[in-house]
């Protein structure tokens, strides 16, 4: 029996993040890149958040759950804007978020390196 957070392993966890983020938000259909932003965001954030930032940015129904219909408009939206946009709009809207949280002040520090290397990583998937 695992004693500490400290004690797991990755193997331990990516089955949960596969099931609860990963899968929920439909990454395996986004775009490489975005599939990153959108599932760190869900973990951060919530999967109903990170999808609904992700549908409102393409135009689709914004009710944070991630199906055909909202990936059709994702799929339309990159051709017409490209994926590299796709990932700074998604992520400015994700950083807007953040600074809207009365907690910022306290924890804004965090989220913005977070973002900001989600980002960076992000991009270099392109």
């Amino acid at each position: 029996m695992m004693k500490n957070m400290k004690d797991l392993k990755v193997a331990d966890v990516a089955p949960i993040y596969e099931k609860n983020y990963w899968g929920r938000c439909k990454c395996d259909s986004l775009p490489a890149g975005l599939d990153l932003c959108v599932f760190d965001f869900g973990v951060n954030a919530g999967t109903k958040r990170a999808g609904i930032y992700l549908q409102k940015m393409v135009g689709a129904t914004p009710d944070g759950a991630v199906g055909p219909n909202t990936l059709k408009q994702v799929d339309a939206w990159i051709k017409e804007h490209g994926v590299e946009h796709g990932i700074k709009s998604y992520q400015e809207a994700r950083q807007g978020y953040y600074e809207r949280l009365s907690t910022f002040k306290t924890f804004g520090r965090g989220w913005t390196r977070r973002v900001t290397e989600t980002t960076e990583t992000a991009l270099k998937m392109i």
